[in-house]
């Protein structure tokens, strides 16, 4: 493919709000976890919440969109002015030729776990102000920004768990290439809720404290939230970073673990190369998806020395984020594109004991390098599998 200009960027997670707070924190080599509660989840772990979510109401007149997943959308869309960058592509390109597509996970689905505290005790019957098209939908987040953003070209979500918002970066190439489009928003929004906490526990996969990828001792996954966006056109005189390719499979090996051997990532990974026309040795960092999981960290180093060998340098940004699930393949990449753009290499938090059976060349701490070419992994339930390739705008 040629590769594709991205005009603006950002994101709001637990690192902060916009593009300065989140790599500050990287650079300090802090994270956002901490051992808090969750509306009514009594269980020990680490979350990395996004502040203030529960005093911003939307305005007066998105009112009916207003729920904990639109106000975390909202939020990342006006930090750093991205919605300004996206005016202008729509008075540069018209309305109709600007795309949107999201991903998400688990969308607003904590409206209508609330709204189940409060349906009738008689019938049953779910209280009759609750909005399911505007809220729990998986299609509410597109439908959301593409109101607040005034675009009227192709908008939907994508939702295939932890890789959602890395495919649809290929989705946007794709209809670009097209010629369908000219421009197009794309990133993730997924929010805390209760049924993503309960179930990760249920599957024995929650961390009791900050998630450890990569470490000898990690048990499991810390959730957090996240809403991440990049303004992708057909061409642009002054790039923030370039898409050069991406690459996705589909192995439908199991309903949650990975491949053992991480086949499915395997294919992604050099499907992503091909497509960007590059070898290996042309690629400076991989951000892995480094879940701490002890299933999928151990596929996931498999797969990357099959395909770059032991010698390049990858981490794990989740020890700093947590897993943000859908909304994850678009904070990764945005933390690619800063890492780019201010040439460093984010070290993965919170791994104590090296583990002696992984052997990718991992880093425990920030390193300085000047950058040109970064790879960022996703992968989610089912086997559906991701890999974006991303250049510094030089």
């Amino acid at each position: 493919m040629n590769p594709l200009p991205i005009s603006d960027y950002t994101a709001a997670s637990a690192l902060g709000v916009g593009r300065d707070a989140t790599l500050s924190t990287l650079r300090a080599g802090r994270g956002g976890l901490t051992p808090r509660r969750f509306e009514t989840v009594e269980l020990e772990t680490w979350i990395g919440q996004v502040e203030g979510l529960d005093d911003r109401p939307l305005p007066a007149e998105l009112a009916e969109w207003d729920c904990r997943n639109n106000r975390l959308a909202w939020l990342g869309l006006h930090a750093d002015g991205f919605d300004h960058s996206v005016a202008r592509a729509v008075q540069r390109w018209g309305a109709r030729r600007v795309g949107l597509f999201l991903g998400t996970s688990t969308s607003a689905i904590l409206e209508t776990e609330i709204a189940y505290r409060h349906r009738d005790p008689d019938t049953g019957a779910l209280p009759p102000g609750f909005r399911y098209a505007q809220a729990h939908s998986t299609a509410s987040v597109a439908g959301f920004a593409r109101r607040v953003l005034g675009l009227e070209g192709p908008g939907f979500v994508v939702s295939t768990a932890c890789s959602s918002s890395a495919k649809v970066f290929a989705t946007a190439q794709r209809m670009i290439a097209l010629g369908l489009i000219d421009a197009a928003v794309v990133g993730g929004v997924d929010s805390l809720c209760l049924t993503t906490l309960h179930g990760f526990n249920s599957l024995e996969l929650l961390s009791r404290e900050a998630c450890r990828p990569w470490d000898a001792g990690r048990h499991g996954l810390s959730i957090g939230e996240a809403a991440a966006f990049a303004l992708l056109e057909r061409e642009s005189a002054a790039p923030a970073a370039w898409l050069l390719g991406t690459g996705e499979s589909s192995d439908g090996h199991h309903m949650s673990s990975p491949h053992p051997e991480g086949l499915g990532a395997i294919a992604a990974m050099r499907a992503a190369l091909a497509q960007a026309g590059l070898q290996p040795e042309g690629v400076d960092y991989v951000n892995l998806h480094g879940t701490a999981t002890p299933n999928n960290d151990a596929a996931e180093d498999a797969a990357v020395r099959t395909v770059f060998g032991t010698g390049l340098p990858c981490s794990s940004t989740k020890g700093a984020t947590g897993h943000t699930l859908g909304a994850a393949g678009g904070l990764e990449a945005v933390i690619c594109m800063l890492a780019l753009r201010h040439g460093f290499m984010p070290g993965g938090l919170n791994r104590h004991t090296p583990d002696p059976a992984l052997q990718c060349h991992y880093l425990g701490a920030n390193r300085e390098a000047a950058l040109s070419v970064v790879a960022s992994n996703s992968f989610g339930f089912g086997g559906s599998n991701a890999c974006l390739l991303l250049g510094a705008a030089r």
